[in-house]
């Protein structure tokens, strides 16, 4: 597997992992490839967005880092990183996430981030242990959420 910067040619396989993840745990959340753009590619506060591509040349995952800006819908601090990650159930446990990880990090560290939020459904338990996973810690806890930092 590699990962690389994602493409407006990636939209509609990143759709398509959301809708593996939609398929696999129930979560209703759009998919569409305009989604997809605003949310992910062409979002304004975007840092980078990153797709962790299989042999086959087929995106099986992705994480995207925003810089947090006021009154985001995270209540992220401002200047903090947010980070969000979706990854296939076809792939799960083999390396993905620790690999887009790595990309994120790199891309907060240039872009000269102390710190990344992830803001976790408390009932997400392969979530909250993949961010555990990464070095994330457990910094508040709204309702129905677990939100992580992860210090650069």
């Amino acid at each position: 597997m590699k990962t690389r910067a994602a493409s407006a040619d990636d939209a509609a396989e990143m759709g398509r992992v959301l809708r593996e993840i939609i398929d696999h745990n129930g979560r209703q959340r759009p998919s569409d490839v305009d989604f997809v753009m605003g949310r992910y590619i062409a979002d304004p506060t975007s840092i980078q967005c990153t797709v962790a591509i299989d042999e086959a040349g087929n995106v099986v995952g992705f994480q995207s880092l925003k810089k947090a800006v006021a009154g985001n819908p995270y209540d992220t601090p401002e200047g903090w990183g947010i980070v969000g990650t979706h990854i296939s159930p076809k792939v799960h446990r083999q390396g993905v996430g620790k690999l887009l990880f790595a990309a994120t990090r790199e891309a907060a560290l240039q872009a000269g981030l102390e710190k990344i939020d992830a803001y976790i459904g408390a009932d997400n338990s392969s979530g909250l242990r993949y961010y555990d996973a990464m070095g994330f810690r457990t910094y508040r806890t709204p309702e129905g959420i677990v939100q992580k930092v992860c210090d650069l």
